[in-house]
């Protein structure tokens, strides 16, 4: 009797890769001579259901019904000299549906098909086999990943030591581990012993591990195995294996693609911020290689990510300096979060992206016990949790005396404030409370900003951002902390569109080229319209310039400080945005009542006419 599980692996096996459409007789027959059984209707549809679900296919429209790969056009068919083309001079065609990616991936991340094709049948085998929350397939595909590095850097070690005849410097694994060693264990061939050995001896080394040097490393003391047969550890051990993991670019958008599942899954997406909102911000605050940069509620370690692959562009030295590749692989990065699972996820995004040590630890950023570092930081990224509110009792006395309130919103900023050295800069996601807010604390927090720092620009995003997990209204808020002032004029920025639809399913709007704030490909005339992101950044740039001479009736524009004041320190853009209203001529009512006379007579004379005719 075939189970489900087999049912469903069975199916998804099927689904054509290149967007066509296999119908529901094709598929029903050839599960049958997959399986050697007869396939009911009900069972057909039920496993059907469970694979769209999984978002291993989608259904597939027109006669027939049937499956077909998820957000992948079928092939164009030839055309024959009796079929009708396309007209010339009908306008460019939309951009052909991109396959299901997080929002924010751009053509500079993006993976080639193939290995998306190998990360998504690592995934459907986890969902197959039982493990149906993605944080949780996420966390073990991060232990398997980890346990593999650790092979690959002892496999280095041994081929050093024997190339120099010196002995090796750093054993991870003794001579009586050497069978818990990923290259050893995944060519056992009985799924049954490679389970046993992977549950009661690797898991139990890993937990007991002094470490790789990473920052990783310090994460394992609570590693947990719940991958929950044989069968699947084998499938997934095989599938993993094949995937290269060489290449350091590779290795990060891999994991980044993994993260991005994170958010398409429709669960956990709180943890990820749009991979192009950071580059946005990243790009605004221009990371130097001397930075000391901090990320109070990290989750998986976006921004410190990003920052990373922003210096690596911009700032090659750092990988030639002794002095700053030191400094960048084990003083420039900081993260905190509360969340232990996050943790070990940020902490191997960072290894998987070239960052051998960060500092990424355990901290409840904002409670009385969290240790506060005063003036330590040159640079914050952050887009800290901001729905509810914490007990007087449990949190930071400092922040406390700071601003009296238990919103999380505004603890983080005084938060952010207290951190940051004199001249360090911070762009910071805040909901649009923050901006207006009435209270008390609301109104002290805006003050502190704007007359006792220097506050910069505020970037209005779009409401949809964050969806399908949050349809709150949000913004950046850009300042330098001085302790003694120096905001002078408030760059605003409306941004209405963000290269991604604003519904749930936040499809691309665009091609991947043409996403981002720096677009690999030029956006054509009425392209920006669909993708703000490089006007913003653009407009950012030029706001101790040009900018002060826009009118309130533009995208963006300069507020002096006297006027914010004015204003109850008020920092929403629609506060000061100028709306020109268009005239419009209506004509005379009398006009319209004559030509209503008008009509009704003529309907009256047909009622007339046709009691004429039944007469």
């Amino acid at each position: 009797m075939t189970t489900r599980t087999e049912l469903t692996d069975a199916l998804i096996e099927l689904i054509p890769e290149d967007g066509s459409r296999i119908t529901n007789s094709e598929l029903k027959a050839a599960l049958e001579r997959e399986v050697g059984e007869t396939i009911t209707d009900l069972e057909l549809e039920e496993a059907k259901n469970l694979v769209v679900t999984m978002g291993a296919a989608e259904k597939a429209r027109g006669p027939g019904g049937g499956l077909k790969a998820v957000g992948v056009s079928p092939p164009a068919k030839p055309a024959s000299a009796g079929t009708r083309g396309q007209r010339k001079g009908s306008g460019s065609a939309a951009p052909a549906p991109q396959s299901a990616i997080a929002p924010g991936t751009t053509a500079a991340s993006v993976l080639t098909g193939e290995l998306r094709n190998q990360i998504d049948r690592i995934w459907d085998a986890f969902w197959s086999g039982g493990i149906a929350n993605p944080l949780e397939v996420l966390e073990q595909l991060t232990y398997l990943l980890f346990i593999r590095r650790l092979d690959e850097l002892e496999t280095l070690e041994e081929r050093r030591s024997q190339r120099s005849g010196q002995p090796m410097r750093r054993r991870l694994f003794a001579d009586d581990q050497q069978q818990l060693r990923w290259s050893r264990f995944k060519e056992l061939g009985d799924p049954a012993t490679m389970f046993k050995l992977v549950g009661e001896q690797v898991f139990p080394f890993l937990r007991e591990l002094g470490g790789d040097g990473s920052a990783y490393s310090g994460h394992m003391r609570d590693a947990r195995f719940t991958i929950p047969t044989a069968g699947l550890l084998s499938k997934v051990v095989e599938l993993l294996d094949a995937v290269p993991m060489e290449d350091r670019d590779t290795k990060g958008d891999i994991y980044e693609y993994m993260l991005g599942k994170l958010a398409t899954a429709g669960t956990n997406g709180q943890f990820r911020t749009p991979r192009h909102i950071i580059e946005l911000m990243v790009a605004i605050t221009e990371p130097t290689p001397r930075d000391v940069m901090v990320d109070p509620a990290c989750g998986t370690c976006g921004f410190p990510v990003a920052v990373g692959e922003y210096l690596r562009e911009h700032h090659p030295e750092i990988l030639s300096d002794p002095e700053l590749r030191e400094h960048f692989n084990h003083g420039l990065f900081h993260g905190f979060d509360f969340d232990t699972t996050m943790l070990r996820i940020g902490a191997m995004n960072m290894l998987l992206h070239g960052v051998e040590k960060p500092d990424v630890s355990y901290r409840d950023s904002l409670s009385e016990d969290g240790a506060i570092e005063e003036n330590k930081y040159t640079l914050i990224l952050a887009n800290p949790p901001f729905a509810g509110s914490l007990d007087y009792e449990s949190t930071s006395g400092k922040l406390q005396r700071f601003v009296k309130t238990k919103k999380t919103e505004l603890l983080f900023m005084a938060l952010f404030l207290q951190l940051l050295k004199p001249g360090g800069r911070a762009a910071v996601i805040v909901p649009d409370g923050v901006l207006f807010g009435s209270s008390k604390a609301h109104k002290e927090l805006r003050r502190a900003l704007v007359e006792d720092h220097f506050l910069e620009g505020v970037v209005s995003l779009p409401s949809g951002v964050f969806r399908p997990y949050a349809g709150v209204s949000t913004a950046i808020l850009l300042f330098t902390k001085t302790g003694r002032g120096g905001t002078d004029q408030v760059w605003f920025y409306d941004m209405t569109a963000d290269g991604w639809s604003l519904d749930d399913k936040r499809n691309p709007l665009l091609t991947l080229e043409k996403l981002g704030p720096s677009p690999k490909a030029a956006l054509a005339e009425g392209e920006h319209e669909k993708n703000n992101l490089p006007d913003c950044l653009g407009r950012w740039r030029e706001r101790k310039e040009s900018e002060r001479e826009r009118a309130r009736t533009e995208k963006s524009f300069c507020v002096p400080k006297e006027e914010i004041a004015a204003q109850g320190y008020d920092l929403s853009l629609n506060r000061y945005k100028e709306l020109v209203h268009e005239e419009v001529e209506h004509r005379p009512p009398l006009e319209i009542l004559a030509e209503l006379r008008q009509i009704e007579q003529e309907i009256l004379q047909g009622i007339e006419e046709l009691e004429g005719m039944l007469r």
